[in-house]
C-alpha cells in the first residue's frame, strides 16, 4: 500500500480504539502466562503502516526496543514523521523497509505482531515462516485481521455499518480487503502447513479473527534442547 492518498487516508483515519484494544489484549495473554516484557526485549511489528501501533507498543514498554516493518515507502515516510512528532528515540522505535519474510532480527524477537497484514499477502507462509525466522527462545505472536464474510449480502452490511461516512478511498480498500480476508479454517490450514498449528484461532466481533500463542524451542528456530 504505497499509494499517497492511501497513505494519507490511512494515517489520518482513527483506529485508536482497535490499536489500544491489540496492545491491552497482548497485556493480558503476558498475565495469563506469567511473563513480562522489560529491557533488552525486542518488540516486532510486522505490517507496521503508519506506525500506529508501534508508537502504543513503544510508550507502553518503554524499556523495550522496538522494530517496526513494512514494505512501502510512503508508509515508512508516514511512521518516521508520526515517531519524530511523537519525540520517540530512534534507540526505541526503528522503522525498516523490507518485503516479507524479512530476516534481520533472526530468533530476538519476544513479541511478534500485525494487524491487518495478512490478507494483504498473495503468500500467507511468507508471514508464518517469518515468525519461525524472528522469534526467540519464548516469543509471543499476536495477529488480527479482517475474516471474509460469507456473503455478498453481508459484505454489504460490514461496508455499511463501518465505513458508510469514511473517505471515498478507505472504503474501496475496506471492501477490497474483506474480500481478500481468510477464513478461521483457512488460517488454520495455513497454521498446519508452518508447524504451528498449536497458535489459536479465534473469531472476534463480527469481522476479525485472532490468531495468538507463543513460540519457542525448535518452532522457534533453536534447538528443543536447549530450550
Amino acid at each position: 500500500m504505497n499509494d499517497p492518498l492511501q497513505v494519507q487516508a490511512y494515517a489520518a483515519a482513527d483506529f485508536a480504539a482497535s490499536d489500544q484494544a491489540l496492545v491491552e489484549c497482548i497485556e493480558q495473554l503476558l498475565q495469563q502466562s506469567g511473563e513480562r516484557l522489560g529491557a533488552g526485549d525486542c518488540l516486532v511489528d510486522l505490517g507496521c503502516g503508519p506506525g500506529n501501533i508501534s508508537e502504543r507498543l513503544a510508550r507502553h514498554w518503554p524499556t523495550c526496543q522496538v522494530v517496526a516493518v513494512d514494505a512501502a515507502p510512503q508508509m515508512i515516510a508516514a511512521a518516521e514523521s508520526n515517531r519524530r512528532r511523537a519525540g520517540i528515540a530512534r534507540e526505541r522505535l526503528r522503522y525498516v523497509l523490507s518485503p516479507l519474510p524479512w530476516h534481520g532480527l533472526q530468533s530476538r524477537a519476544s513479541l511478534i505482531v500485525s494487524n491487518s497484514l495478512l490478507h494483504h499477502l498473495h503468500d500467507p507462509q511468507k508471514l508464518w515462516s517469518g515468525l519461525r525466522l524472528l522469534a526467540g527462545r519464548r516469543c509471543l505472536v499476536v495477529h488480527r485481521d479482517l475474516r471474509r464474510p460469507p456473503s455478498a449480502l453481508a459484505l454489504d452490511q460490514l461496508c455499511e455499518r463501518y465505513v458508510a461516512d469514511a473517505p471515498e478511498v478507505l472504503q474501496r480498500d475496506y471492501r477490497a480487503s474483506l474480500q481478500a480476508a481468510f477464513t478461521l479454517e483457512e488460517v488454520r490450514a495455513q497454521l498446519r502447513d508452518a508447524q504451528l498449528a498449536h497458535l489459536q484461532v479465534r473469531e472476534l466481533e463480527d469481522r476479525y479473527l485472532e490468531i495468538h500463542g507463543w513460540i519457542t524451542g525448535c518452532q522457534a528456530g533453536l534447538d528443543q534442547s536447549s530450550a
